[in-house]
């Protein structure tokens, strides 16, 4: 049989290649006949600039930039063909795992460092930038990127608003055209890993603010901010709110797409196309995709409703294996995901999980490859 095993990665866990290799190496101590092809994943999140990057035969820059609470972090981002592309994700400047656990506060969190990682990645003259959403620690509607890029908010003293989704609050004019005019001519492309509106109950603060440290309380005030920062916004004759996608990366989406022009895409779909996932799953028996929780969220954008989909217009099942799996996964079958087993035993902390995710991934997928193998057998 061929597997083809194509993973997002377990957040603050493992990446996607290592989640790759622990499942393929479970798997051929089950199936040790099998031919196992790993194909590592992101859907514009976390891990996104290196599988498409690597895939392409690309480089990656480190630069040094602001992280989400100011202190200063080491980011990456990438070039392809021949540095006509660039490739910028959210995650290594911005994102939620430069942030301790105990020390997130998604009230003061700014996207500034990704704005700053965008000026590093646009030096080198790209015709076309590919911004990657997901894995913020941020609910800020991309205010921080906006004023890297030069881009004035000001608060009615006509002063720089503060970082963070906070400093929204202050908002009442804008100046996007010093951003605008630096992007002059690069073609943006936005990478989204969720469709989820900007604003509401679906919205950047209330599905995603909580997981950033915020309270419920914080979560009405951040949803005000980022309706502020839209109104704002659509003075100044800008729509950042009325289109899915838009409260990505707590609310960038909607601040790349509306002020920004960027075309969004889903990441996932990006991704698969530039790896070439398709043509291996043409010729496979079985697709095991993974992520750190499957759920009624993954079918909106996420990775294993991206490959479900690819596998079902193929007529190949597809297996999901995660950390944490959802009661009400209909979504997921609808799009066609098979199955989805957790690849935790028994009760145990979060801490716990993350240090044996490794292991957990190899036993499971073992576990499962021995299931197949003998009912392959048997037919």
């Amino acid at each position: 049989m061929k597997i083809v095993v194509a993973p997002d990665s377990f957040k603050e866990c493992l990446d996607a290649g290592a989640v790759a290799s622990a499942i393929a190496t479970g798997w051929k101590r089950g199936a040790p006949d099998d031919e196992v092809v790993e194909v590592p994943l992101a859907d514009g999140g976390e891990g996104s600039t290196v599988a498409l990057v690597e895939s392409q035969g690309g480089t990656l820059h480190t630069v040094e930039v602001t992280g989400p609470l100011g202190a200063m972090v080491w980011a990456c981002y990438g070039l392809v063909d021949g540095g006509k592309t660039a490739i910028v994700e959210v995650a290594e400047g911005s994102g939620l795992h430069l942030v301790p656990a105990n020390g997130r506060d998604a009230l003061a969190a700014t996207s500034r460092g990704t704005g700053e990682l965008i000026n590093a990645a646009i030096a080198h003259g790209p015709e076309r930038l590919v911004l990657c959403l997901g894995g913020s620690a941020t609910t800020d509607g991309g205010a921080g990127i906006l004023q890297a890029l030069g881009a004035r908010l000001l608060d009615e003293d006509g002063g720089d608003v503060p970082p963070g989704g906070v400093g929204l609050e202050k908002l009442v004019s804008m100046d996007a055209a010093p951003a605008l005019a630096r992007l002059a001519g690069i073609e943006l492309v936005a990478a989204c890993d969720v469709t989820n509106p900007l604003l509401g109950d679906r919205g950047a603060a209330a599905v995603f603010g909580p997981q950033k440290g915020a309270t419920p309380d914080m979560v009405k005030r951040l949803d005000r901010a980022l309706s502020r920062m839209s109104s704002v916004a659509t003075g100044s004759g800008f729509d950042m709110h009325s289109f899915a996608g838009s409260g990505a990366a707590g609310g960038i989406g909607g601040m790349l797409g509306g002020i920004l022009g960027a075309g969004l895409k889903a990441g996932i779909e990006l991704i698969m196309e530039t790896v070439g996932l398709e043509a291996h799953i043409r010729e496979a028996d079985l697709v095991i995709t993974a992520e750190g929780a499957i759920d009624s969220q993954s079918a909106h954008g996420k990775t294993p409703a991206g490959v479900s989909a690819l596998a079902a217009r193929h007529g190949v099942p597809v297996i999901g294996l995660g950390g944490r799996v959802g009661a009400e996964l209909s979504p997921l079958y609808e799009v066609g995901l098979t199955a989805a087993f957790s690849v935790v035993h028994g009760p145990s902390t979060l801490e716990q999980a993350i240090a044996e995710g490794k292991d957990n991934l190899e036993q499971a997928a073992e576990q499962l490859a021995r299931v197949v193998a003998a009912f392959s057998r048997s037919h």
